[in-house]
């Protein structure tokens, strides 16, 4: 394993990076997209149903059957993974930051309200802080998701850690695949510590 690395190193470093690009750029527009649906189902509680279903039933199909269901539409590579993760991503964010916010004491958002905080003040002052941990455990859920999803990505020529277990099992490299199984576990166990180090500061 080691010598192989020494030998080609562009080999495991560039999978390793095209995979931390994925995770990086489906976990901002994911963050955002979920922030602004969370928004909206807090303000208007009827969405939160309609989401909670949508979701629900996109994240029940099988990732490589949502890829190739995508295929015909954003073609192959990175953009269609960053869309299909993206999707896989909300079910997650959604359901724990509503649940999260939700699950504040009433009667403490009600003596906010008391106080004349109006609907953002009380969002962003008392439920937010008060539901951190739920908020957290949202984004460690999407992140450890899209780590391992995003090895899939690779079937659709998106790169990533997916390529060295895909060549290496089509090639029977015992060296690709247990340096694709290694960083993608140790990816996304690196990814929820450090997580959980920030939510602890936080």
């Amino acid at each position: 394993m080691w010598e192989y690395l020494q030998r080609r190193p562009e080999k495991i470093l560039v999978p390793l990076i095209e995979h931390i690009e994925l995770v990086v750029i489906t976990l901002v527009i994911s963050l955002v997209i979920a922030s602004f649906l969370s928004l909206l189902a807090l303000r208007f509680p009827k969405l939160q149903a309609v989401f909670d279903r949508l979701f629900t039933i996109i994240y029940s199909i099988p990732s490589l059957a949502l890829f190739v269901l995508m295929i015909p539409v954003t073609g192959l590579g990175q953009t269609t993974a960053i869309i299909v993760l993206t999707l896989y991503n909300q079910y997650l964010l959604i359901k724990n930051f509503t649940t999260g916010i939700n699950e504040v004491d009433p009667s403490i958002v009600e003596a906010a309200k008391g106080i004349g905080m109006d609907f953002f003040q009380i969002l962003t002052k008392v439920q937010i802080p008060l539901a951190k941990r739920s908020l957290f455990a949202g984004i460690r859920l999407a992140v450890v998701s899209t780590i391992g999803i995003g090895t899939i990505a690779a079937s659709i020529n998106a790169g990533g850690l997916g390529t060295l277990l895909f060549d290496g099992l089509r090639t029977m490299n015992l060296n690709k695949i247990y340096w694709g199984v290694l960083l993608s576990a140790g990816l996304a166990i690196v990814m929820n510590g450090l997580l959980k180090v920030v939510e602890n500061k936080c």
